[in-house]
């Protein structure tokens, strides 16, 4: 149930996010509540793990790991959410294990077997299909074809966190690199959240778009977090990974449910050649390239 919430939860928050912006909450300004806010929110959980100091040596790669996984990453897919769809978003921020599979090789030197291999040239294939033929004229999606190559470049940035943060994981308890990470990634891209989150009139906002900001920081930031760990200590990591198929298959029926967007030819052949590539990259082979 919880693997299954997360999934859920990272699903919708394509529609929901895109429902406050960008008229209600410019995209940076997005990113300063959702860093604030869960810098906030790890710090008091952190208070429930274990007392950690950071070494001296490790400050430079959490340095990285939050201009990629805290900044250049949320930065992107927000700004894209802007300009894109809830659709779009769902497929392409699938392909970040087919990124993590294809940065391994080039950054740590690992091999890529000839399925894995297929795998990323197909999901490759499928995402940039969608960005090259994706483009609809819609009054809620400014530059499609520019928010999808921000989709990009967000599931790259992930790819790359997730590769630096697993030695750091191996160190430290989680909680206490959640809440240097959001800290750290609050400070760097504050220069380029605040003056959009100053524009931000509160007496003017709805009920639902507060929903909507307290489900993106609370939700999709905090308690997905704590779900998959969770999960992780009742299933095999494999079957965790399972539910990453489900994360673009409930955004798009949540989407079309709420009418926020439709599917097209293109996008439906993207998602299926995106999945099929996901599955391919991350099953595990023997036989190498």
């Amino acid at each position: 149930m919880a693997a299954f919430g997360a999934a859920t939860i990272y699903g919708i928050n394509h529609t929901i996010a895109k429902g406050a912006m960008p008229h209600y909450v410019p995209p940076y300004g997005f990113i300063f509540l959702r860093l604030f806010g869960a810098a906030l929110l790890f710090w008091g959980i952190s208070f429930f793990g274990p007392k950690e100091n950071l070494k001296k040596e490790d400050w430079g790669r959490i340095l990285v790991c939050a201009v990629f996984g805290m900044g250049i990453n949320m930065l992107t897919f927000f700004k894209g959410l802007s300009l894109s769809t809830p659709i779009n978003s769902a497929i392409l921020i699938t392909i970040t294990p087919i990124l993590v599979v294809l940065l391994s090789a080039l950054i740590l030197k690992e091999k890529i077997s000839l399925q894995r291999g297929a795998g990323v040239f197909i999901g490759l294939i499928g995402a940039l299909g969608l960005i090259l033929f994706g483009a609809e004229i819609r009054s809620d999606a400014g530059n499609i074809p520019l928010g999808n190559a921000l989709f990009i470049i967000n599931a790259t940035t992930y790819g790359l966190y997730l590769i630096l943060v697993k030695k750091l994981l191996e160190k430290y308890h989680p909680f206490t690199l959640m809440k240097w990470l959001f800290s750290i990634g609050f400070l760097i891209t504050l220069p380029i959240t605040y003056p959009e989150y100053s524009l931000i009139e509160w007496q003017e906002l709805p009920l639902a778009i507060l929903g909507a900001i307290a489900f993106v920081i609370i939700g999709t930031t905090f308690l997905t977090y704590l779900f998959n760990v969770y999960a992780l200590t009742q299933l095999k990591a494999s079957t965790v990974g399972v539910f990453m198929y489900l994360q673009p298959l409930i955004g798009i029926i949540y989407a079309i449910a709420m009418r926020k967007d439709h599917l097209t030819i293109v996008k439906v052949v993207a998602i299926i050649f995106v999945l099929m590539g996901v599955y391919l990259a991350s099953r595990k082979t023997t036989p190498s390239l």
